[in-house]
């Protein structure tokens, strides 16, 4: 009971805390690109109001609430968290600050790195000072990710790094890059590889957009031309960046997952609806019946997200689990597009339009089922090393 009462006061204070700073602009729940910010040196803050939401966040330490106080986090508990996470949905908040930083690099780095890069990069993250992007994915190494070929060499008191990478999403507008080097070239597939901070402003880093389907270019080629990168920006040991590898891919995984939640997409799903109403297309019975069943999943889906956070809580780790809720996040976000573009009808064919770029969006989606591994990936994942079936 003595637990309950403190929660309680926990969920007061936060919620006074929230109507007291988070802007009245800030409360339309729109988390799509250009509506989120993204932080890093260069970002430029579309209004007053998205400026002061994350500096009071950041300030409480409300960008990453369950990180330590010390490297910039509010510290609080799985349940306090879980709090706050409701709160902020009560008043239809977005989020302060989004960053791969937050998502993958972070919880990796509290896992895997030194006290010093601790102190150095977390702060800076929670701040959103600093602006991270992913460099795991190659030509050669997609699903196969172990065989990443880009390489370091030991120089000594620095890696002398060359090499490409491909699908590094928005490495044009990121400050630094986190990324898979080949450091061993005659060890296993699965060894020899390290896990390096690469300053994108080093000499030797360049970047090239990618132009998707959807007409947007958020993915890019990453070059590596005789880039030094000195022995203090490798995280974990040496040769054994796969672990590190691994255990930032279920935190990738988790967050794409998120994708397919009520929480996070049901919106989107549910103001089409409700804005082509008087529609023929919108009054079918089928397709209320799909959505219906779609906004269900999803909410189920969520609670099985959170399910899995407690037990991570607990100490037993999500695990390959992570490769289910990213299959799962990722259908049901491709499901709930589809839907949105046979409630809109033939609207939903216009590029821009009345009912905006939906036909772009739902484009967009199609890449869910690659990024952060395949869905084939994900599935036998799940059958081999989840259910325990035999290879084929």
């Amino acid at each position: 009971m003595q637990d309950d009462d403190r929660l309680n006061r926990f969920r007061s204070e936060i919620r006074a805390w929230l109507e007291e700073n988070c802007p009245a602009e800030m409360r339309d729940g729109r988390i799509t690109d250009d509506a989120i910010c993204w932080g890093g040196k260069n970002w430029e803050f579309s209004s007053d109001a998205q400026r002061s939401w994350l500096e009071r966040a950041a300030a409480r330490g409300l960008t990453v609430p369950r990180w330590p106080a010390e490297y910039g986090g509010a510290g609080l508990s799985r349940a306090e968290e879980k709090i706050f996470l409701e709160e902020m949905e009560r008043i239809n908040a977005r989020p302060p600050l989004k960053s791969f930083g937050i998502s993958m690099l972070g919880p990796a780095m509290l896992q895997f790195g030194t006290p010093e890069q601790k102190r150095h990069y977390l702060p800076q993250i929670a701040r959103g000072e600093i602006r991270w992007c992913q460099g795991y994915s190659e030509p050669g190494a997609g699903s196969d990710l172990a065989s990443v070929q880009t390489r370091g060499e030991d120089m000594g008191d620095h890696w002398l790094v060359n090499g490409q990478k491909i699908w590094t999403s928005y490495a044009d507008k990121a400050d630094w890059i986190f990324a898979l080097i080949r450091t061993d070239r005659e060890a296993p597939k699965h060894k020899g590889i390290s896990f390096l901070l690469i300053d994108m402003d080093d000499p030797g880093v360049t970047t090239r957009p990618i132009r998707l389907i959807s007409g947007a270019s958020p993915f890019c080629e990453t070059f590596f031309d005789n880039v030094k990168v000195p022995k203090d920006r490798i995280v974990g040991e040496a040769n054994r960046g796969w672990d590190v590898a691994k255990y930032l891919l279920t935190h990738e995984r988790e967050m794409i997952s998120s994708g397919g939640t009520g929480l996070s997409g049901g919106r989107a799903l549910g103001a089409v609806m409700a804005q082509m109403a008087g529609e023929p297309s919108a009054q079918d019975p089928v397709l209320r019946a799909a959505a219906i069943r779609c906004e269900v999943d999803a909410l189920a889906t969520g609670l099985t997200i959170e399910r899995y956070k407690d037990m991570a809580e607990a100490g037993k780790g999500v695990g390959n689990a992570s490769a289910m809720l990213k299959y799962m996040g990722t259908e049901l976000n491709k499901r709930r597009h589809e839907l949105i573009m046979s409630a809109c009808g033939s609207a939903a064919l216009e590029w821009d339009g009345p009912v905006g770029n939906r036909a772009a969006d739902w484009l967009r989606t199609k890449a869910n089922s690659i990024e952060g591994g395949t869905s084939e990936v994900m599935l036998t994942i799940l059958a081999r090393r989840v259910l325990g079936l035999p290879g084929a």
